[in-house]
């Protein structure tokens, strides 16, 4: 299909129909209904390639594999519920967290245990801080701003033992391929860790809004009662683990987590060692995401073991995972659009036309900056890190490499502008993840966030104009 501006348009439509219905699934759908009519302009033929796109998308190994995964962990953290292991481990802690400092210090040295995935660490944390939040007097926005900057913007920067590592590296080494640079991807992608500036600057201002700085949001519409109100009406509706029959069992939550850690980090390793020349590069070799739901199904075994052994029942644990992991069916359904929406972009010529109209009139020095603040947009409209760095990567490498920049600096841009994404944009599923566990409006909830995003992201577009003129 030939490129032209008509590939802008099914992103156009996300953002506005999203804020107007207040929920992202309509807006990721009405964007899908546009793209997929634009590649057929017909009656019936644009439902069938709605559909078409739906289906090829959803049966991708990898996408399947995502799935999956956020299912059966959900499921998981559903029993960790129900058998008293989040109450057990928030009584534990609620005698040492007395004060919303360390909460704070709670959130961040959670990341050591769980930093393979965001998401992982989004449905671990998150229903122990929300608990916790019953004790202390924290704002439930705050809470998820600084547990959304521990996720996303800390596991990019993990070079080994995570879901995206195996992603980053394959992107970088396809990229890398298409213009005959025959560099060892791993060893580019680890060099342009340090210029993910994004990740590094929204850390630092997450550090800074954990410990000296209120974090304030507006509401509208409501008052200071209403508010309470609704906090009410949510306890109400609060998971297994605030009913008083619920027992208090740290260990049904620490063991668990133990498992799929340990697991992770072994399996990583044992799956790459044979084609490794060394410890570390076993972790590259490693099919990451196959082995994250390996571990995961040997701690869901060895879990429902221990929890037999306890003498909860067969059906009340079925019962709760299949509870856990519907909990999350909302977020999946929004990745089935959101890779849908990138696929039919892509058909329609969005980076071909992108590339067209930037190469000729980009200098080499603003390169980076360039593609960090056009990834940025495209992340925000879309919401996904791996959408954005799919879509942006080919084309970024390209510039860079025709315009004699610098590689590493543009491949960091193209992780940091999807990093932005992920974590700015209300149409990820990190977003919708949190704030679903925390029953808080995504709109609203992405709306107060958008400052200190915005803060960060000036920051880096400068950060990236001065390493160019210094590289």
């Amino acid at each position: 299909m030939v490129s032209s501006w008509v590939s802008l348009l099914p992103f156009l439509v996300v953002i506005p129909v999203a804020v107007l219905a207040r929920q992202v699934q309509p807006g990721l759908f009405m964007g899908l209904i546009l793209g997929s009519y634009l590649v057929q302009p017909d009656l019936f033929g644009g439902v069938k390639t709605l559909i078409a796109y739906l289906v090829d998308n959803l049966v991708k190994t990898n996408n399947i594999r995502i799935i999956i995964f956020l299912y059966v962990f959900a499921g998981l953290i559903g029993l960790t519920k129900m058998t008293g292991g989040i109450k057990g481990f928030v009584n534990f802690v609620g005698r040492k967290i007395k004060t919303e400092r360390a909460a704070m210090l709670l959130i961040w040295f959670s990341t050591i245990g769980t930093f393979n995935n965001p998401n992982f660490r989004i449905m671990t944390i998150a229903p122990i801080m929300k608990l916790l939040k019953q004790r202390l007097s924290i704002s439930t926005h705050k809470l998820g701003f600084v547990i959304e900057v521990t996720s996303n913007p800390v596991v990019v920067l993990v070079p080994i033992a995570t879901a995206f590592v195996g992603y980053m590296v394959s992107l970088t080494g396809t990229a890398l391929q298409h213009v005959g640079i025959n560099e060892s991807p791993y060893s580019v992608y680890i060099r342009s860790i340090p210029f993910n500036f994004f990740s590094i600057v929204i850390i630092g201002i997450g550090i800074y809004y954990s410990f000296f700085h209120e974090f304030s949001h507006a509401v509208s519409g409501k008052t200071e009662d209403s508010k309470a109100q609704l906090e009410e009406e949510n306890l109400q509706k609060c998971l297994q683990a605030y009913e008083k029959e619920t027992p208090s069992k740290p260990w049904n939550l620490l063991l668990p987590l133990a498992v799929v850690l340990v697991g992770t980090l072994f399996l990583s390793w044992w799956d790459g060692h044979l084609q490794a020349s060394n410890f570390f590069d076993a972790f590259i070799k490693a099919d990451a995401l196959g082995v994250m739901l390996e571990a995961l199904f040997i701690t869901l075994i060895v879990s429902l073991f221990f929890f037999l052994v306890q003498g909860f029942s067969v059906g009340k644990l079925v019962t709760h995972f299949i509870d856990g992991g519907n909990e999350i069916v909302s977020v999946i359904l929004m990745l089935v659009l959101v890779w849908a929406l990138s696929a039919v972009s892509e058909d329609l010529g969005f980076s071909n036309y992108i590339a067209s109209h930037l190469i000729g009139w980009v200098p080499p020095e603003f390169i980076a900056p360039v593609v960090f603040v056009l990834g940025s947009l495209l992340a925000y409209f879309i919401g996904s890190s791996w959408g954005t760095w799919g879509l942006l990567m080919p084309l970024a490498v390209t510039l860079a490499h025709q315009a004699g920049s610098s590689l590493i600096l543009v491949i960091g841009a193209v992780f940091a502008s999807g990093t932005f994404g992920a974590f700015a944009s209300p149409l990820s599923d990190n977003t919708v993840t949190l704030c679903a566990i925390l029953n808080l409006p995504v709109i609203d909830y992405a709306r107060s966030k958008l400052k200190p995003s915005l803060i960060a992201a000036g920051i880096t577009t400068v950060l990236y104009g001065v390493a160019s003129l210094l590289m």
